[in-house]
């Protein structure tokens, strides 16, 4: 029996000994082992993301992906997968597991095969959050303690949150939610069986198992998992079979965008940075929302790439991007095509393809996704392209395909209607933007043809002189100072000297009409009454005029080119000046964030834009000076309501920087640029530099003004229809290129196909199909007259008052207090009257002035 004791005694020795020296080991590493409690503080690393206003995502931002979630958002099939692979005694023990450690050693030491791991998933929390990955016994022992910490602080279920949503599973994705997006495009809930088992085998080693690298490895993986799930009695026999035998189907989905809008993005993350800084705005999962709406953007999107290829279509196709083989090369396999094609990544709407057959006037291609398989490409898709020779250059029309095209060429193509279409990436640039006018949210934005291929934000950047898109705020400037719609001034040629140096700016065409009315001047775009109201006016009131705007005071030219938009302005500034036309006079501000949440759905920042109050006449009728801001003029207490109607502040209120009755005049004056004039039936009428819009849209809230600078380089259209301001430009981003001319190409639209590039022509189709994807849904504004606003009848020709009713006269808006007082010639209305009446005396009291007639 004495043994019996002794064994006693050394056992009792040997655990003294051992509990002494985890004794000992604790208080030598105590100093080490961080503060388990910070677990219940910590934030996952969440990135960023940036939506529409109403919800689409357009981009995510940060180095880790991840989608956190709670217990009930995960199916607890999934839950049980990852019990059963990486802990099944998990809601059994105490943080370590004994028994499992002790199953474990049997097994290595049975079969040589690490088959099951000795690391619960509470040590893989705590080696996630405090350890580094280092395979040290140090480490190891922190780890056991940290995890027997946790194991009394939280709850079983919190644990297991923390471990799925925290693991790397690979491709950038942490947590199970992510995963769930990266490898299947699904939420978690979609998963199948088989599709939570991979996930859950990739915890061991996310690199080797991918199943997008590795299928292979990934399958055996899984079908580990699926075997410990089956012994576990987590699934059936007949689940287990049915998931084994499901191939694995795994492929890189990409952060799930649902509207396109990259350079809205870049702007939203920019401003998240400037706000909180780097490291916070790319892990704290912040969501931002823009204020860009998925109707609008969609449909600039389109108008905009639509617009530029239809341009370079007109100057001819510049050949293949890469040739692959020629003949008598061997042809290329269907495999190294398609390999070949998968490294070209597609650039907005164009996608890489490689000929493989040409025929008499179609050729068939290999499209990137298109699995091997040929598709077709009809003469109505390649017959647009006649040889690129310069801007203003281009080769003969195609007749055949092989006049375009060759057996072993990588091409661009593009879907249009249904069908493929022969394309290639333009070489031209483009920007646009439409914004609210009543209170600055851009709705929509295109910086560009590609964010993929430049970062350049042409919206926003670009400064680019604007043309004739400058005159709207030159003929503002006039009717403040005496001008009518009504005035004459006179369209003719002008030779201004300066020392030995003569300017002489022409109209464009070069067509002059004599004394014209202001309305019809801005119409039809006349050069030289832009520079006559220059000289009159002088350069200090344009100047000052301009600044209202909110243009730059230093990007305005000193001299009378200003009168020709030789001035330098931004797409974006450009359509903040429209919109102050369009609402009336009030200075708006652009935004684009709308608000930002944190990853708890709490607003931390909310946009406060200036607002266009409709209720708040009796507060801008307060203001002394309309340049100075309202809170000066109304010393209005700071967050005040000042509307009776409208809960809007004082500090929300856009200022007044143009009277109401010069606001409306010069939008008068761009619906004109649009509508036209005079009487078509009696061949007086005469075309707006902006008809095309008319004629497509039929919208009588619409106004607009074409650009076009000096040698065709920029060509503009902006304007305003119902509640949306848009502007829409066109040209190269290297100065020294123009945009040309195209000679006649009977296979494109006659009036798409020939002549110089201008705004109407280059910049406005894009106006026009935006403005019908969006605009024509919608009601027409009705734009109230201001009370300081007359109407009387007047001559066409003279623009004075007249006894006429017929097409030679019509009704002219004027200022109350600048109602024209004569009429014109009105002893030759009586005799004309008399001619046809009889002969009749002019009576002696016959009205000659507006009071008189009053």
């Amino acid at each position: 029996m004495k043994w019996i004791k002794r064994l006693v005694l050394f056992s009792i020795i040997i655990g003294l000994v051992g509990i002494g020296s985890i004794v000992a080991i604790y208080y030598h590493v105590k100093s080490d082992l961080p503060d388990v409690a910070t677990i219940t503080d910590i934030q996952l690393q969440v990135p960023m993301k940036v939506y529409s206003i109403d919800g689409e995502l357009l981009s995510q931002f940060g180095e880790k992906r991840r989608i956190p979630l709670t217990k009930e958002d995960i199916p607890k099939t999934l839950i049980n997968a990852f019990i059963a692979t990486e802990d099944s005694r998990f809601y059994q023990h105490f943080g370590i597991d004994p028994i499992g450690i002790i199953r474990a050693a049997t097994v290595w030491a049975s079969t040589g095969s690490a088959t099951q791991g000795a690391s619960t998933i509470t040590q893989q929390v705590a080696r996630n959050f405090f350890l580094t990955r280092d395979k040290t016994f140090i480490r190891k022992i922190k780890e056991v303690f940290i995890a027997i910490q946790l194991e009394q602080i939280l709850s079983k279920d919190e644990i297991m949150m923390l471990y799925l949503n925290k693991i790397a599973l690979g491709q950038r994705a942490y947590g199970i939610g992510a995963a769930a997006q990266v490898y299947y495009g699904k939420d978690v809930s979609e998963l199948s069986i088989a599709e939570m088992a991979l996930l859950a085998g990739l915890p061991k080693a996310p690199s080797n198992l991918n199943p997008i690298s590795s299928p292979k490895n990934a399958e055996m993986r899984r079908n580990v998992v699926l075997s410990r799930m089956l012994s576990e009695n987590y699934i059936t026999q007949e689940q287990y079979e049915t998931a084994k035998a499901s191939p694995i189907t795994a492929t890189y989905h990409g952060a799930e965008i649902t509207l396109s809008a990259h350079y809205v993005a870049e702007i939203a993350r920019n401003k998240l940075i400037e706000l909180y800084g780097s490291e916070r705005s790319y892990n704290d999962g912040f969501n931002v929302y823009t204020t860009i709406n998925k109707i609008d953007q969609q449909a600039a999107n389109k108008a905009t790439l639509n617009n530029l290829h239809d341009y370079d279509k007109r100057h001819g196709y510049r050949g293949a991007s890469k040739v692959l083989w020629q003949a008598p090369e061997k042809s290329w396999s269907n495999e190294a095509i398609i390999s070949t094609l998968r490294q070209t990544p597609d650039s907005a709407d164009l996608s890489p393809a490689v000929v493989v057959e040409v025929a008499a006037q179609a050729i068939k291609v290999i499209t990137k996704n298109s699995q091997g398989q040929l598709q077709q490409i009809d003469w109505d898709g390649l017959k647009w392209a006649r040889p690129f020779i310069s801007n203003s250059r281009q080769g003969n029309e195609p007749k055949k395909a092989s006049d375009i095209v060759a057996v072993g060429q990588q091409i661009w193509v593009r879907e249009v209607a249904q069908q493929l279409e022969l394309s290639q990436y333009p070489a031209v640039s483009g920007a646009f933007v439409s914004l609210n006018p009543q209170d600055g949210a851009i709705t929509s934005m295109v910086g560009g043809f590609s964010f993929e291929q430049s970062k350049f934000n042409r919206v926003t950047q670009a400064q680019r002189q604007v043309g004739s898109n400058i005159k709207p705020f030159i003929y503002s400037a006039a009717l403040d100072n005496g001008y009518t719609l009504a005035t004459l001034v006179n369209d003719a040629p002008i030779n201004e000297w300066t020392g030995s140096t003569a300017w002489r700016p022409k109209n464009s065409p070069e067509v002059y009409a004599g004394p014209i009315r202001l309305r019809q001047a801005l119409g039809q775009s006349k050069n030289v009454i832009s520079v006559r109201l220059v000289q009159d006016l002088g350069l200090t009131k344009i100047t000052r005029q301009l600044e209202k705007y909110g243009f730059d005071r230093e990007n305005l030219p000193q001299n009378n080119t200003i009168a020709l938009g030789s001035a330098s302005i931004s797409p974006l500034k450009l359509a903040t000046g429209y919109a102050i036309i369009a609402n009336g006079g009030f200075k708006i501000e652009p935004y684009l964030v709308e608000r930002i949440e944190n990853a708890y759905g709490s607003v931390i920042y909310q946009a406060n834009p200036k607002i266009v109050c409709s209720d708040c006449a009796e507060l801008y009728a307060q203001q002394e000076n309309i340049q100075q801001t309202i809170s000066p003029q109304t010393e209005l207490d700071e967050g005040a309501q000042v509307c009776p109607i409208s809960p809007v502040s004082a500090e929300q209120i856009a200022p007044a920087v143009i009277n109401a009755e010069t606001a409306f005049l010069t939008r008068e004056l761009l619906t004109t640029a649009i509508w036209g004039g005079g009487s078509w039936q009696h061949k007086s009428g005469w075309n707006g530099t902006g008809w095309r819009a008319g004629r497509i849209l039929k919208r009588h809230d619409m106004g607009g003004k074409t650009g076009t600078t000096n040698g065709s380089k920029d060509a503009w259209f902006s304007g305003f229809a119902g509640n949306r301001v848009v502007t829409s430009w066109v040209g190269f981003d290297d100065f020294n290129l123009d945009l040309g001319r195209t000679s006649y190409n009977n296979n494109l639209d006659k009036d798409q196909s020939y002549g110089s590039e201008f705004g109407a022509k280059t910049a406005q189709p894009a106006w026009i199909e935006f403005m019908q994807d969006t605009a024509l849904s919608n009601p027409v504004v009705t734009i109230d007259t201001p009370s300081q606003i007359s109407t009387v009848r007047i001559d066409r020709k003279s623009g004075l008052l007249t006894y006429q009713t017929d097409f030679t006269t019509f009704f002219e808006y004027f200022r109350a207090d600048s109602v024209p007082t004569e009429y014109v010639d009105r002893r030759t209305f009586f005799n004309e009257k008399s001619s046809t009446e009889g002969n009749q005396d002019i009576p002696d009291n016959a009205p000659t002035t507006a009071d008189e007639l009053f």
